[in-house]
């Protein structure tokens, strides 16, 4: 599996990671949790992203490949209200709280990475959120700061300086990121870590007759109104992944799924079938030059 180092950092991450919203928000049993994880890491993912909210994920990750910490950069995110805890969103007590929590149940002692989870520029500029995760690595608990989110809350976060890391959205139908968040993250030394990279399966899913296919299927459909994709794999998925992957800016990308057979598809694809025609990554670009010059990340 190629690795990369995540930006400052100096975590040494697989380019292709974990991500583990799939298995704790299907509630997952724990064998075929442990089935899906331990396939990732025995192929070589080292990157595993979880949150709070994720529903059992962080219980999950913490039954089945606690016994592994060492194979795993681990990842999670804090600051919604969640899992019956009373409490208000964005404070420092609930995500002092989250952070405590999310440690008991991944068997940890210390994360790797610790993310505020897509809270708004309003709530970045207060400075309580952002302090708390400061006292928290200083306290130990994380070695690491970053922020997941899009459009000018990821924005803000960057130009504070506050931040080792940017999650943010970015696919072949989601390439807002790519002019506007990605040159000023790299200058700053942070890694970004994409999320959403196959965008829910848009590609495949272009030609539905429901009626409300969902937003990144409707710009799929959009983009290949004009017509067939260059050289481009038949293989949706593929050129879903490959599109992202053909960008160096990106550090590591979250791919989640609760099939142990579609982890294994997954990991194929990466090892064995990459890079993909860059015909047909600049005619995504071009694509969506065209018809989605309008369109911001997806939140």
């Amino acid at each position: 599996m190629q690795m990369r180092r995540l930006g400052r950092t100096g975590l040494e991450v697989s380019r292709l990671g974990v991500g583990a919203a799939e298995i704790g928000l299907r509630m997952v049993d724990e064998a075929r949790a442990a089935h899906v994880l331990n396939i990732a890491l025995d192929e070589g993912i080292s990157f595993v992203d979880t949150a709070a909210c994720y529903g059992i994920s962080e219980e999950l990750i913490g039954r089945t490949i606690a016994h592994r910490r060492q194979e795993v950069v681990l990842a999670t995110k804090c600051g919604h209200v969640t899992g019956g805890y009373e409490g208000e969103p964005w404070s420092a007590k609930t995500i002092k709280d989250s952070i405590d929590r999310s440690l008991a149940r991944l068997k940890t002692d210390c994360v790797d990475l610790l993310q505020l989870h897509s809270c708004e520029k309003a709530v970045l500029e207060k400075g309580e959120v952002i302090q708390a995760l400061l006292d928290a690595q200083q306290a130990g608990k994380t070695r690491f700061i970053g922020y997941s989110g899009d459009n000018e809350a990821a924005q803000w976060a960057i130009e504070s300086g506050h931040f080792d890391t940017l999650q943010t959205s970015f696919s072949l139908v989601d390439q807002w990121a790519l002019g506007t968040l990605f040159p000023p993250a790299k200058a700053r030394g942070m890694g970004i870590i994409a999320k959403r990279p196959i965008a829910n399966g848009a590609w495949g899913a272009r030609g539905s007759d429901t009626p409300d296919p969902g937003e990144y299927a409707q710009r799929a459909q959009a983009m290949a109104a004009p017509g067939p994709i260059p050289n481009a794999p038949d293989d949706p998925i593929l050129l879903a992944l490959g599109f992202v992957f053909a960008h160096d800016e990106v550090d590591t990308i979250i791919v989640g799924t609760c099939n142990p057979e579609h982890m294994r598809a997954n990991i194929r694809r990466v090892k064995a079938q990459l890079p993909i025609a860059a015909e047909a990554v600049e005619a995504l670009h071009s694509r969506f030059a065209q018809v989605g010059r309008e369109w911001r990340q997806r939140t």
